[in-house]
């Protein structure tokens, strides 16, 4: 119950419900009651900051600074599993496998598979419990998508009863002990990722994927438009602000590049 109403309440507290309910406040004083100037002033502040958060350099220069905690793995440096945690998914089984795996989650898989591809003898983990109402699990549909790119069923291992980050590190830990290994996630989660970890008792190697805030030649009009794409990286930025916040609140902080 505590799991669905953290989610919950997180939720209504990203960009996008926050600041609908900030303007659905705001028509409702403009309506109903005489606070006009309050109503006005809330209006017109919510829809500039969606604006905002809506246009890629306010954005992406929000993303930036945590994609840039760790650098980009260029190969498997001899180490035996490569832990890759799960991200939103669904299973329908008429699509093609990878089609089944969002936005935050198939940048990791390709990734993983690619770091296997430099070592193939090392072992693939993927964790994460099912979503409500999926018979497959986020780790189960991790593993498919890896299988269905070439990496044999005897590489690959499924952790399934984790919900969040701090219970992945924990079944984690279970398999694996306190020997060094890859821990791969998307670059905006890794920070925090590799907090949890470290509190219990690991060695993880950071290996960041999905890496969205973009430096690199966009069209003019890309950068002058607001678009749902530059809307989800400012979201990102508040989901992973709000996960530190709440982890800072119960955990002591480790340092994230021990």
């Amino acid at each position: 119950m505590f799991f669905v109403l953290k989610k919950v309440v997180g939720g209504l507290l990203l960009p996008l419900p926050l600041l609908l309910l900030l303007m659905g406040l705001a028509i409702i004083l403009l309506w109903f009651t005489r606070w006009q100037k309050t109503g006005k002033g809330l209006l017109t502040a919510s829809w500039l900051v969606l604006l905002l958060l809506s246009l890629q350099p306010v954005a992406d220069r929000l993303l930036k600074p945590i994609e840039d905690t760790y650098k980009t793995r260029l190969q498997n440096d001899g180490v035996d599993y490569i832990v890759v945690l799960g991200g939103g998914y669904t299973w329908n089984p008429d699509w093609a496998p990878s089609s089944n795996l969002f936005a935050n989650n198939l940048p990791r898989v390709t990734e993983a598979v690619r770091l296997w591809q430099t070592r193939p003898e090392a072992k693939l983990v993927f964790t994460g419990a099912a979503a409500i109402g999926n018979t497959v699990t986020t780790a189960g549909a991790g593993a498919r998508v890896a299988e269905s790119l070439g990496v044999p069923k005897a590489n690959i291992i499924t952790l399934e009863s984790a919900r969040d980050t701090e219970e992945e590190a924990q079944a984690v830990s279970a398999l694996i002990g306190q020997q060094p290994f890859i821990l791969l996630t998307s670059a905006s989660h890794l920070p925090r990722a590799m907090i949890f970890f470290n509190q219990a008792g690991m060695h993880p190697l950071p290996a960041p994927a999905n890496q969205l805030a973009i430096t690199s030649p966009l069209n003019p009009w890309e950068k002058a438009f607001p678009s749902p794409v530059w809307l989800m990286h400012s979201n990102t930025v508040f989901y992973e602000t709000l996960g530190r916040i709440w982890q800072s609140l119960r955990t002591p902080q480790d340092d994230p590049k021990k």
